[in-house]
């Protein structure tokens, strides 16, 4: 395994802590407007697992995530790996051996999620999309990662796929307490 030689300094230490914890509470205050109180509760607190937070301490920069910085040095994420193994609402969690798959099919294959892990992941997108963004966040910016990204939908089942764009969709189109009212009356559960 690659270890990095970036320092870790007691300015990404501090900003670095700062940053997961605005995270978790735009999460945790998404989670409990649309009644998801314990999800928000619980919402990554892997992120303070010696294994997570010292590489998003090292890699910190405040304006994305440190995993791409740790992707860049030294060609994957400890962080990541560690993260998405405990964390549900990651549709990389929802992945599995294809056991069942004919010849030429891909080995592995998504799993629907749970609706409230769609939910979670919602708010995560939002949240992240609110501190990366900061005073520039819109409502369209959470859908716009989401399309940015085309080439991880293979990985992502197609219904939770279908649902998060939609709910994104209806983020961008109608804002955050729309969204919100719909998930809380049909998704949460």
């Amino acid at each position: 395994m690659k270890k990095s030689k970036t320092p870790i300094t007691g300015e990404k230490f501090r900003g670095h802590l700062r940053t997961v914890v605005k995270h978790r509470y735009l999460v945790t205050a998404g989670c409990f407007r649309v009644g998801l109180y314990r999800q928000g509760l619980l919402h990554d607190l892997s992120k303070f697992s010696p294994t997570e937070f010292m590489v998003g301490a090292r890699y910190w920069q405040g304006n994305r995530s440190p995993n791409n910085a740790e992707r860049e040095d030294i060609g994957y994420s400890t962080a990541w790996l560690h993260h998405k193994g405990r964390n549900r609402h990651h549709f990389e969690y929802w992945v599995d051996y294809n056991l069942r798959g004919k010849e030429g099919e891909s080995p592995v294959i998504p799993v629907k999620m749970p609706g409230r892990y769609v939910v979670e992941m919602l708010m995560d997108r939002i949240a992240a999309s609110k501190v990366y963004k900061g005073d520039q966040y819109t409502d369209a910016h959470p859908l716009e990662y989401f399309e940015g990204g085309p080439e991880v939908l293979r990985f992502m089942h197609p219904e939770t796929a279908a649902l998060l764009r939609r709910l994104l969709t209806m983020l961008a189109e109608e804002g955050e307490d729309r969204t919100f009212a719909y998930v809380r009356r049909h998704l949460h559960k």
